[in-house]
């Protein structure tokens, strides 16, 4: 393989594609981590140079094979069960007994998880409103998750982890819903199956302009996913997350991120909390 990076010209090329693909705004200052990461991209394609790479990735079939492969390599993935747990709280205490005063008879409590990651965040969730559901008989709730990148969404599937990301959870919490691998001095851990058949997962890119949703989530967790986007480009993906929102329903999103001076049908409840307004539709 040659050792020549990625040229000028193909870096531009490339930030563009991924800009509109993806819409992450990596800027002049990322091409040694873009190298990086499309390298193993070049050893799995038996490829000899980055502009190789690029010569296929938009050429007719490399757009069709290759763009999802590049979206995975360059999309962040991060996150922890349980993170900010005060969402969760608000969750249990406001929004769930919000939803139940409504006519929600015979209705499941829907959860999108919208940028979901290795499965984190959909599974913490799931476990919040299964043990809400053993003390509220009759109460039944449906996680959908979605993410951009199919690597991740394969590891979520399988919801396997290593031991210490679960350490920080109560021990009566751990035995319920993860099991320890069976294999001898294995340090790894798998969400129950009762737990994975909850969660539904699907690949989805909320840049795309219709999400192709069929119900209408009553809370939407988009924690730490739009802090990658321009403002431009946070402002249209709430408006469309906003407008998949159930009047009176809560959208979620992480302690960084702000939406301040943004024309969204949403209203502030707490930090890094929003109302979807209730116009009447």
């Amino acid at each position: 393989m040659s050792d020549e990076g990625i040229s000028k010209s193909d870096y531009v090329r490339l930030c563009k594609l991924i800009h509109v693909e993806a819409g992450i705004n990596l800027g002049m200052g990322k091409q040694t981590m873009l190298e990086i990461r499309i390298k193993r991209r070049l050893k799995a394609l038996s490829m000899d140079s980055y502009g190789q790479h690029c010569h296929y990735l938009f050429g007719n079939m490399g757009m069709k094979e290759e763009i999802g492969h590049l979206i995975d390599v360059v999309t962040t993935n991060k996150t922890d069960f349980f993170r900010e747990p005060r969402h969760f709280d608000f969750l249990v205490e406001r929004t769930l007994p919000e939803w139940a005063s409504r006519d929600s008879a015979g209705q499941a409590f829907l959860v999108w998880s919208a940028g979901c990651s290795s499965g984190e965040e959909p599974y913490t969730p799931a476990i919040v409103l299964s043990e809400y559901a053993q003390t509220h008989p009759g109460f039944r709730f449906r996680i959908l998750a979605s993410d951009i990148s199919t690597i991740v969404l394969e590891k979520a599937r399988t919801g396997v982890y290593p031991e210490e990301a679960i350490h920080l959870i109560p021990e009566g919490i751990k035995r319920k819903y993860f099991l320890r691998s069976r294999v001898a001095d294995s340090s790894r851990v798998q969400v129950v199956p009762e737990l994975r058949r909850l969660v539904e997962f699907r690949r989805l890119n909320i840049m795309d302009a219709d999400y192709g949703m069929t119900e209408r989530p009553d809370a939407i967790f988009c924690r730490n996913v739009i802090i990658y986007f321009d403002r431009a480009t946070q402002e249209s993906i709430l408006t469309k997350l906003s407008a998949c929102l159930v009047p009176g329903g809560y959208l979620f999103v992480g302690h960084a991120e702000t939406l301040h001076n943004m024309n969204l049908p949403l209203t502030p409840v707490a930090p890094s909390l929003y109302r979807r307004i209730d116009d009447g539709r």
